[in-house]
């Protein structure tokens, strides 16, 4: 008898605790990323009673609550800094005194310098792009706020079929292909060039800029050359591997002179951009690597995380790379608030990466992980710990109401 007091006094702690959890869980129903916590009860031993069968009684303790991280569902919103994870693994953050933290929840912002943060201001961390490539150090996510500067063109290649039947001197002997150029300012330069046909299997070649664009005002020839094709109509010189190289000068713009390298034959397969078929002239494509100038006008988390950049000049510029760790057991980390968590001495070393590689899970851009809150669950439980605490009251009630009637007997 001595010890039930303490023991319905423990029940009663431990419902009220799990009833602390069912209202966290449910405050927390449309939390993103939010994972819910469970309780687990334990005995708590306080006296042993019997003769040769001896049977212990006791109290109830909570032992632990854990959260619970099952996979919750992706909602889409359309947001362009909005991102959801589908699998393992959490976002890395970064508080302002450097101390790192993990969640799984992507609702993120930019500020005005160009940090990526969390809702709460933690600076997202990953890996940062530089002309397209991403770096190979983990850091706070500083996405652009300006606009593209202008690239000049490196490389041309013009891809074309020139006639076999086309006879010498005849207008269909002349065939011409006109590249775009583009100057360190930013400005477009009509690039011609012109196929003449001089010989069976014969083509002569010149490279030309307009008057216009040069300060003498009179055209200027870059280059001029031979293609030779054999019985197949394929190119056999010049030979593979032997770009034209185009010296430009005296742009009437002022830009900086210019070296271009046109690829007669494709750098990557090997294989001429020309040939000589019996079919009309024609061309089939040409290329050029240089970009005028754009404004920023859009950046939004793109597949597994990463963060594109898009410009009023067309271009879609990879600016930066979302980083996830997992861990194998994130039920031993901490709750830091805010809906992120720490590791603990009892954490396994985590893995960080690039989405979608080894046991890191996918990101999903423009939508968010919901809570795995389970609401008819939640008001079950609540219900059962209600009953708890009522059973555990009504045990003192009537322990009181025995102790009263032992005093009564000495009347």
């Amino acid at each position: 008898m001595s010890t039930t007091f303490s023991n319905a006094l423990s029940g009663l702690s431990a419902s009220a605790l799990a009833i602390d959890a069912v209202s966290g869980n449910l405050a927390n129903l449309n939390t993103y990323g939010y994972k819910a916590t469970g309780v687990s009860f334990q005995d708590l031993i306080n006296q042993s009673l019997g003769g040769s069968t001896r049977t212990s009684v006791g109290g109830s303790v909570v032992a632990q609550t854990t959260r619970t991280f099952s996979q919750g569902s992706i909602q889409t919103t359309g947001q362009a800094f909005d991102a959801a994870i589908q699998g393992n693994g959490f976002f890395v953050v970064q508080n302002a005194a450097g101390e790192t933290g993990f969640t799984r929840a992507g609702n993120f912002k930019l500020d005005k310098t160009g940090h990526l943060l969390t809702q709460s201001g933690q600076f997202v961390q990953g890996y940062n792009a530089s002309g397209g490539v991403l770096s190979n150090t983990l850091s706070d996510i500083v996405l652009p706020t300006t606009g593209r500067n202008p690239s000049p063109t490196k490389t041309i290649s013009a891809t074309a079929n020139l006639n076999a039947n086309a006879v010498v001197g005849t207008p269909a002997a002349t065939f011409s292909s006109p590249i775009a150029l583009i100057d360190a300012l930013g400005n477009t330069h009509a690039l011609t060039i012109t196929y003449t046909k001089s010989a069976s299997n014969t083509w002569n070649y010149s490279v030309d800029l307009p008057a216009a664009d040069l300060t003498g005002g009179a055209p200027s020839q870059l280059a001029t050359g031979t293609l030779t094709f054999d019985g197949q109509g394929q190119l056999t010189s010049p030979a593979a591997g032997s770009p034209v190289v185009l010296s430009i000068t005296g742009l009437s713009d002022n830009a900086d002179p210019m070296t271009v390298n046109w690829n007669i034959y494709d750098p990557t397969t090997g294989i001429a951009t020309f040939t000589q078929l019996s079919q009309a002239s024609a061309n089939t494509g040409s290329a050029q690597d240089g970009t005028t100038s754009g404004l920023l006008t859009n950046m939004n988390i793109g597949a597994n995380g990463q963060i594109l950049a898009h410009y009023s000049n067309g271009d879609l510029i990879p600016v930066a790379q979302i980083a996830l760790e997992s861990f194998l057991n994130p039920d031993s980390m901490q709750d830091l608030g805010n809906n992120t968590f720490g590791v603990t001495t009892a954490t396994s070393s985590g893995v960080k990466g690039i989405p979608g590689t080894g046991s890191l899970g996918q990101i999903s851009g423009g939508a968010l992980e919901g809570s795995t809150v389970d609401i008819a669950k939640e008001f079950t439980n609540l219900l059962i710990y209600e009953r708890g605490y009522q059973a555990n009251s009504k045990v003192i009630t009537t322990e009181d109401d025995i102790l009263q009637q032992t005093v009564a007997l000495k009347r």
